[in-house]
């Protein structure tokens, strides 16, 4: 499946071969988090720089956690997994998965069947009073103009030409943002734009659209859903899709800046 030295969503061989477990953790832990633990978390997961281990673990643990990667419900890569693609130790892990537990983002649950759960996210009870808070947290048209950068370079990256089971897997993402439940919808849209980051071929594309779609997810989750905005983006996700396995490059990128152009413009109008 991988051609141009993309990743392909699998994991090493050795992770998947893990058996044994430890902590909460026990044999039958040590499967992954449903669908959502290939693929897209090879964009977010990766080896901390040595110094930083702990705050990087924790920042890449909540990005993943942001982008709804692992849905309320669900549970987390096991602690083997999650070490070895952190490249951090147990000791560090646990640490950092207590934290995620003191602010309610987690849950550990012990037994054969036991791991770290992702809670439900809890509503701001002041959806404006929050967004502004996140606001200012953030440098917003940056934000907006390198996703825009970064999801008009992929589509167009794609549209050179993927291999038939690419082609298959945008066409599943794509399918599953249409069949979404409403408190779904943002999590399916946020893997199906990953998963054109990924197929562009470049691990760093997808690493950095990674980090700047969780703080945007950071925003959007401060706003409401519109329906009337989710069916428009429905018809863009389809177009940029169609021009992909078209290959036809300049319709992808114009298309996907359109597209963006839209969430920009809704959460300026929330800012006003």
């Amino acid at each position: 499946m991988v051609t141009r030295g993309r990743a392909d969503g699998t994991r090493p061989a050795a992770v998947a071969a893990g058996r044994a477990a430890d902590g909460v953790e026990e044999e039958g832990a040590e499967t992954a988090a449903g669908d959502a633990a290939t693929g897209p978390l090879d964009s977010v997961l990766r080896p901390v720089r040595a110094g930083n281990g702990f705050e990087e673990a924790l920042e890449q643990i909540l990005q993943l956690l942001r982008l709804g990667l692992v849905p309320p419900g669900e549970r987390l890569p096991s602690e083997r997994e999650l070490s070895q693609q952190l490249r951090i130790s147990r000791v560090t892990l646990r640490e950092v998965l207590k934290v995620l537990q003191d602010q309610g983002m987690v849950e550990s649950r012990r037994g054969r069947y036991g791991g770290t759960f992702v809670l439900p996210r809890t509503a701001a009870p002041d959806g404006t009073g929050e967004l502004r808070r996140r606001i200012a947290a953030v440098d917003v048209e940056d934000t907006l103009r390198f996703r825009e950068v970064l999801e008009a370079g992929a589509a167009g990256l794609c549209a050179e030409g993927l291999t038939g089971d690419e082609e298959a897997r945008l066409r599943g993402a794509l399918d599953a943002t249409r069949g979404a439940r409403l408190e779904d919808y943002r999590r399916r849209d946020t893997l199906l734009h990953l998963t054109l980051a990924e197929l562009s071929g470049s691990r760093t594309l997808a690493a950095q659209y990674a980090a700047v779609r969780a703080t945007l997810n950071e925003l959007l989750d401060c706003i409401p859903l519109l329906v009337r905005n989710l069916e428009h983006s429905q018809q863009q996700h389809a177009a940029v899709v169609e021009a992909v396995l078209d290959r036809d490059a300049d319709a992808a990128r114009e298309t996907m800046r359109e597209h963006c152009g839209g969430t920009a413009a809704l959460l300026r109008g929330f800012l006003a």
